[in-house]
């Protein structure tokens, strides 16, 4: 699995799978490097920033070599009526739900990724699952 992930040569994550750049923006394949689990605020910047942008608007360095433009996730309580949809999204970042946008799954998959940094550690997992998306709903405007 790790091996399929694509990294952009800028910062860190684009894409995953069959997805290809559209801007011909150099993309190549680096292992995933572990991070630490109890900071949502810390994984989002390693692993989500480099397509989501640090500021969560969908503006990261990645993301003009996607196909489609990632998602301002600081939007998501506000499209929602209201309501965070934090078990919509930590199915979606575990892999668990798709996202018809995403086509191909540009998005990485990232509960497997994340049991491969932990030894097959399903609590870790679960753990940066829900730290992750604490994260994301902290962020909402």
């Amino acid at each position: 699995m790790k091996a399929a992930i694509l990294f952009a040569t800028l910062t860190g994550l684009a894409v995953i799978g069959g997805a290809w750049p559209q801007s011909g923006k150099e993309i190549k394949k680096v292992p995933v490097t572990p991070s630490r689990a109890d900071s949502g605020v810390a994984m989002f910047k390693q692993y989500c920033a480099s397509c989501h942008g640090v500021d969560a608007k969908g503006n990261g360095p990645a993301a003009e070599a996607l196909k489609m433009a990632p998602a301002d996730l600081t939007l998501l309580k506000e499209k929602n009526g209201g309501k965070f949809p934090s078990n919509k999204i930590s199915r979606v970042i575990s892999g668990a739900d798709e996202i018809r946008a995403h086509g191909s799954r540009e998005m990485p998959l990232w509960g497997p990724i994340f049991q491969s940094l932990d030894a097959n550690n399903q609590p870790v997992t679960k753990l940066r699952i829900a730290n992750v998306t604490k994260y994301i709903e902290s962020i909402q405007q």
